[in-house]
């Protein structure tokens, strides 16, 4: 486990729902937590059955015990970073909203989860406007993927523009920086074969970008760049720094999982890549990893 500058060893929390496939969620998260060598924490706030193939089932845990499980580990642990992940009602983004305001932690990371690999919802249709007020303003780093950015926002994305602008609406909803994940699309004049994801601080853009894997074996990416950044904010590294490691994990981690076979759908990624560590970035330039 790594130690921070005053001796204590980096903690994180995951706020999220639990696969059972093991591939993305609160299972994903803490294996990420691991291989940054960083201690993981978790709150629990859904269980689903799930495999490569898609979601069976899903049951929310009582709201009740989504708090007592956060504010165990806040009295106890006390994180240093939180990953906040699926949160599937309005009753589960408020309570989880209360908690972390009692906290006033500094760095909370949001994945905006919202519809599974498989296309299955993970998010009731009336708590979006939810997650909007009572999650976003509390989000260090938000990291929504350009479909959830659309439903964010309400337009489309379809060109970099685009998703300048998104981010610039997603900015005034409170977060310090706000990423357009680019594993859906390619902005502009980038390559077909590059994964670019737009950040934005409230001044200035900064784009990473890395080559598109041709792969299925892509579960639980997302849930993986979130816990990562949020695993690299617990040891102390700069926001941008945090991306940039974050991007080049998940990237080898997609590649590393070229030799597995594991489900018939969208296989898990590997979460045993080595992490490779990125420093010296600068805000408003583009960086190919």
């Amino acid at each position: 486990m790594h130690l921070r500058a005053d001796h204590s060893v980096a903690r994180a929390l995951t706020i999220a729902g639990s696969d059972s496939g093991g591939g993305a969620g609160i299972q994903a998260d803490l294996k990420t937590f691991t291989a940054f060598g960083v201690f993981g924490a978790s709150c629990v706030t859904a269980v689903t059955a799930q495999n490569t193939r898609g979601v069976q089932a899903i049951h929310d845990v009582p709201t009740d015990v989504i708090a007592r499980q956060m504010q165990s580990v806040f009295e106890d642990i006390r994180p240093h970073t939180v990953k906040v992940g699926m949160l599937s009602n309005v009753a589960t983004i408020k309570t989880v909203a209360r908690e972390l305001r009692r906290a006033d932690l500094k760095n909370v990371v949001v994945d905006p989860v919202m519809v599974a690999k498989g296309g299955a919802p993970l998010l009731t249709a009336d708590s979006t406007d939810a997650l909007l007020a009572e999650i976003l303003p509390l989000a260090a780093v938000l990291t929504p993927n350009v479909p959830e950015a659309e439903v964010l926002c309400s337009f489309s994305i379809r060109t970099m523009e685009d998703a300048k602008e998104a981010a610039i609406q997603l900015k005034k909803r409170g977060p310090r920086i706000v990423i357009i994940k680019g594993g859906h699309a390619a902005w502009g004049d980038s390559p077909e074969n590059s994964a670019r994801d737009l950040v934005y601080d409230g001044a200035t853009f900064t784009t990473f970008a890395t080559r598109r894997v041709p792969s299925t074996k892509t579960h639980g990416t997302g849930c993986t760049f979130s816990s990562a950044i949020a695993a690299c904010l617990a040891r102390e590294m700069s926001e941008l720094e945090s991306i940039g490691t974050a991007k080049w994990y998940v990237y080898d981690a997609i590649e590393a999982a070229a030799q597995w076979d594991i489900g018939a759908g969208h296989g898990p990624i590997d979460h045993t890549a080595p992490v490779e560590w990125k420093r010296g970035f600068t805000a408003g330039k583009d960086y190919d990893l």
